[in-house]
């Protein structure tokens, strides 16, 4: 998707559709729907991306969140700022970690980039 502030409700959207289309219970969805928009948010404000990537799997009882972007010369791995509760920036990250049983990030496979990942639990509604 386009590196916009304009996507990133298109990329929630797209997740949510998905994750219903699986069958995530609705606190998976709004957990991964939350952290998808902090990670999205974060590869906009802070690269030089043209594009943004986003990709969901289920691997056994997690699903995995990729955010694949296309790096910058100030672009570096995200971590949480110390103090960033009180402050505007930040607090994304902590979310990401109290959400996720983990995350981190990568260098893209193909060159200049990296990918933000985390692992939510995941489960399906109950019927």
């Amino acid at each position: 998707m386009p590196a916009r502030r304009t996507s990133v409700p298109e990329a929630r959207r797209r997740v949510s559709t998905l994750l219903r289309e699986w069958g995530a219970a609705q606190q998976v969805r709004d957990d991964v729907e939350l952290v998808v928009t902090e990670l999205f948010t974060n590869a906009v404000r802070h690269t030089d991306s043209e594009k943004v990537g986003c990709e969901l799997a289920v691997i056994g009882a997690h699903i995995r969140i990729e955010i694949t972007d296309e790096g910058g010369p100030d672009a570096s791995a995200p971590h949480a700022q110390p103090g960033s509760l009180d402050q505007e920036g930040g607090r994304g990250l902590f979310l990401v970690g109290a959400l996720s049983d983990s995350w981190g990030t990568r260098p893209v496979d193909s060159g200049r980039g990296q990918v933000v990942w985390a692992d939510l639990p995941y489960r399906t509604a109950a019927h």
